[in-house]
């Protein structure tokens, strides 16, 4: 089996499920509990906040975990929105974000909130001046994604962000799902970045994990309220197994990051020189610095994502129809649709997404695999 499929989701690696299972059975009391079983509960909960928060090098009390990046995404969105809604009800983001930003705005829009969404260009990035055009006295948002999860596009934020300099009040969240562990971190934790928000499952951790990072000086309201918990930013009984068991992912995925991209790069480009031998197919990321090394969206023109997704499983090579979060919609790419990409090329589009486990041989067994298809689709195309 070749797994193309990481942006999606990976596989929880058996170190991290050691430890997930050790706590769940050996460290199982309620972190808020007074007596000595709390006790040791909470303090692996904050050993693995501190673990995570040197890793990155912020302050332990700027890690506040969640259930994943779409509630990260919801949380800083709305909670910026009901904490500064008396200063301005403005709020700026891309057209080519995530589902669960994109639909954030339009329930706040709903709301009474007013939304600017930037256009991107053919690589789908924005232009750092768009934002700046339109700033407002009244914005009190500006959110755009680090890399984006259809084609892999790396946004310029830290542009943004040395516009933002100008503009304190104005609160910067960045939706770093598709970066972590991806040689990004000097973007993502950047001096002008108040909020980013993260998944466990995109790191060999466990589905319901993830993280928001939030800058100590930024004031939010909280998504769900409960007994006070995570600095009564996020209520709920927190998950001692799951936390610690991220943060542990996080360290060994840290530990050949730098490896783990230079290798995903070589595939890609790998995939890249032999799918560009192909008249009808369509490459929409490059292997430039500009993009993810781990991301690679392309199109057989005249071929529906979904049955070049079905011809590859039948060969157990598992891609995806660029978002995996809407890919059993029947709607084209948004992304690819911001780009201004003729619909029935979009919905041909397909997404290889890179992981630290795959290998150049896999690289040359999609290729081998992709010549046989390819020469059956041409009774469709041609």
């Amino acid at each position: 089996m070749i797994y193309f499929d990481n942006s999606a989701t990976t596989q929880v690696s058996p170190e991290v499920l050691q430890t997930y299972d050790t706590v769940s059975q050996k460290i199982w009391g309620n972190p808020s509990s007074l007596h000595q079983l709390g006790e040791t509960s909470w303090n692996l909960l904050q050993q693995s906040r501190q673990q995570i928060a040197q890793l990155f090098h912020v302050k332990p009390g700027e890690i506040i975990f969640t259930s994943g990046g779409s509630e990260g995404d919801n949380w800083v969105i709305k909670g910026t929105a009901l904490a500064k809604r008396e200063f301005g009800k403005h709020i700026i983001t891309s057209s080519v974000e995530h589902a669960a930003v994109r639909n954030s705005m339009h329930q706040l829009e709903q709301l009474g909130f007013e939304v600017t969404y930037l256009p991107v260009d053919d690589e789908g990035r924005i232009n750092p001046a768009d934002v700046k055009a339109a700033i407002r006295p009244d914005t009190i948002l500006v959110s755009i994604m680090a890399v984006n999860n259809e084609i892999g596009t790396i946004q310029p934020i830290a542009e943004v962000g040395e516009i933002l300099k100008d503009h304190p009040r104005i609160h910067f969240m960045v939706d770093a799902v598709q970066a972590i562990g991806k040689g990004l971190d000097d973007i993502v934790f950047s001096d002008r970045v108040d909020f980013a928000t993260f998944s466990g499952h995109k790191f060999h951790a466990p589905r319901g994990t993830g993280f928001v990072y939030k800058k100590s000086s930024r004031q939010i309201a909280p998504l769900i309220d409960g007994g006070g918990q995570e600095q009564g930013l996020r209520g709920g009984t927190e998950n001692t197994p799951g936390d610690a068991a991220m943060a542990k992912a996080i360290r060994l995925m840290k530990e050949n990051e730098a490896a783990t991209v230079q290798r995903e790069k070589t595939i890609k480009e790998k995939i890249i020189q032999h799918l560009s031998e192909f008249p009808h197919v369509k490459v929409f990321s490059k292997a430039d610095d500009g993009f993810a090394a781990h991301v690679l969206c392309f199109a057989i023109v005249g071929v529906r994502g979904e049955t070049v997704v079905h011809a590859f499983e039948e060969h157990e090579i598992y891609l995806s129809t660029t978002s995996a979060c809407s890919s059993k919609k029947d709607t084209e790419a948004s992304t690819l649709a911001a780009m201004k990409v003729p619909q029935n090329v979009a919905e041909c589009a397909v997404r290889i997404s890179l992981g630290d486990q795959n290998t150049l041989a896999e690289a040359e067994k999609f290729n081998q695999v992709f010549d046989e298809l390819y020469a059956g689709f041409k009774k469709i195309i041609d």
